[in-house]
């Protein structure tokens, strides 16, 4: 870990999981190491990783040397902590937490799975079948988003926080995963205003 960085996150830039720690930490300007881990070479599998985290997955925040954060929407939430992208009032604290659960449960099993089996797999013979199913629910997703973005800019208020990071992630790039998204011109409009944010960086 450099002299300037009390932190060092384990990832893999086109995972969405892991750009949204990429993207909320250049948002805030805050000084890190970046470890890419190769999970389709196993590398998350290693003793030494998963003496990080024990799930052997990616992203994993490391704390000064000596702890290990995981789960991406968990380690949204340490670094947001006191900043713009937290809300302060409790009912938008829940709301934020409410698009997170959203995301794991609604939305990231089909976009983001869709996506992988297309972008990392190669879209195999033996996952096709899989593949176009996952598209009745990540379309659901998108549908719940649209609707809630024709009442407002951003998830939550009006201003951008780790809901948006945390759905931003995999939908931005939901036509990797076969999804158009020709038909949700509120969530195009709310992508372009998340890459409008500064010090945005784009997934690569």
């Amino acid at each position: 870990m450099s002299d300037s960085s009390r932190y060092r996150v384990y990832g893999d830039m086109l995972s969405g999981n892991c750009y949204k720690i990429k993207l909320l930490m250049q948002f805030l300007n805050i000084p890190h190491d970046w470890v890419h881990v190769d999970i389709l070479a196993g590398e998350t599998r290693t003793a030494t990783f998963l003496a990080k985290n024990a799930n052997g997955k990616i992203p994993v925040l490391e704390i000064e040397g000596t702890h290990y954060l995981c789960e991406s929407n968990a380690i949204l939430n340490f670094l947001a902590e006191g900043t713009a992208f937290m809300p302060s009032d409790p009912f938008a604290r829940a709301q934020v937490l409410q698009w997170q659960f959203f995301e794991q449960y609604s939305h990231e099993p089909y976009i983001a799975v869709a996506r992988y089996i297309n972008k990392y797999l190669g879209l195999p013979e033996n996952r096709k079948e899989e593949y176009f199913a996952k598209h009745k629910g990540g379309y659901r997703a998108l549908d719940v988003i649209e609707q809630h973005l024709a009442k407002q800019l951003f998830l939550v208020g009006e201003t951008t926080s780790i809901a948006d990071i945390s759905l931003y992630a995999y939908t931005h790039v939901a036509h990797e995963g076969g999804f158009s998204l020709e038909a949700y011109p509120n969530i195009q409009r709310w992508l372009k205003s998340i890459e409008q944010v500064p010090n945005y960086c784009s997934m690569a």
